[in-house]
């Protein structure tokens, strides 16, 4: 579970995050006033996530049914 920290914190701690980060495959949610602003990961963590989102948008785009809307112009693509 990925453990928050403020700003401020970070900022003073930044060489040891990284460091936990780095040795011990930790995840950091950095919060500015109570919200959410950044996560510090590993970097194969981040990847994994995104190769995972990018097969999910995939998956849901091959199960859309395709719509024929006909022909248009290229004026109406760019019409405002």
């Amino acid at each position: 579970m990925d453990e928050a920290i403020s700003a401020a914190e970070a900022n003073r701690s930044f060489s040891r995050l990284l460091r936990e980060v780095r040795e011990e495959g930790r995840t950091f949610v950095v919060t500015s006033h109570g919200k959410p602003v950044a996560k510090l990961m590993p970097c194969s963590a981040a990847e994994a996530r995104r190769e995972e989102a990018r097969a999910a948008l995939l998956a849901r785009l091959a199960a859309q049914p395709v719509i024929d809307v006909g022909r248009w112009t290229r004026d109406e693509l760019y019409e405002r």
